[in-house]
């Protein structure tokens, strides 16, 4: 009976992140414009009919983001 009340305790929180984010999205698109640098590091090649964007530190820093989130969340489950 325990184990259930940390899947309950999982959606709960997987649910709130789920809000926040949302909000945040919809605040950056009301309040930012929609033109976003590309970070350095990132690679972006532009031909005369051909644009090509890899992001490499941006994926980096989300990865890490995400690792700590879910590092944080791993704690307050035991």
């Amino acid at each position: 009976m325990n184990d259930i009340f940390k899947i309950y305790k999982l959606f709960i929180i997987i649910g709130g992140i789920l809000i926040f984010v949302g909000i945040l999205l919809w605040l950056s698109t009301k309040f930012f414009s929609a033109n976003i640098k590309p970070l350095p590091g990132d690679i972006l090649i532009k031909k005369e009919n051909f644009t090509f964007y890899f992001p490499i530190t941006t994926s980096l820093i989300l990865s890490i983001l995400i690792s700590l989130i879910f590092f944080i969340f791993s704690r307050f489950l035991k």
